[in-house]
């Protein structure tokens, strides 16, 4: 099956987890979903994910999901970069989530991490969703 937009598709399926109230979702790996799940993991978004690989050379994340109290821990996460509207931004107009309660998630020249540490690194780049 072929797929637009890999990064949307793992966003939903984190949402119809969280929805459906399980511990763990799985998705296709690519390195691009990796670093944006390893920056949900050390923004503590997420508990944790390994990824596995298979004899026919395919590879699957589990991500294991966060609740605080029986209530999700992330709110909200939305893909904001879209394949068919890139939306970019220079350091100067990161938006700042929920008044910096959540996060942006960047694609920059010096690789995927969150809108606080690209402000620090002087980057800007591709924001590819934002989570609260």
């Amino acid at each position: 099956m072929s797929l637009n937009d890999p990064l949307g598709d793992m966003l939903t399926r984190i949402r119809n987890a969280y929805g459906r109230k399980k511990t763990k979702v799985s998705t296709p790996a690519s390195r691009l979903r990796t670093r944006v799940l390893e920056v949900l993991k050390t923004e503590g978004y997420i508990r944790d994910f390994s990824q596995t690989d298979f004899d026919n050379g395919k590879s699957e994340i589990e991500i294991e999901l966060k609740y605080f109290d029986g209530v999700p821990v992330i709110r909200e996460i939305a893909r904001v970069s879209k394949p068919g509207r890139r939306v970019y931004v220079s350091v100067k107009s990161i938006p700042s989530v929920a008044n910096g309660l959540g996060i942006s998630i960047l694609s920059t020249p010096k690789g995927v991490m969150a809108d606080h540490e690209a402000r620090e690194q002087n980057v800007g780049g591709e924001i590819l969703c934002k989570v609260f």
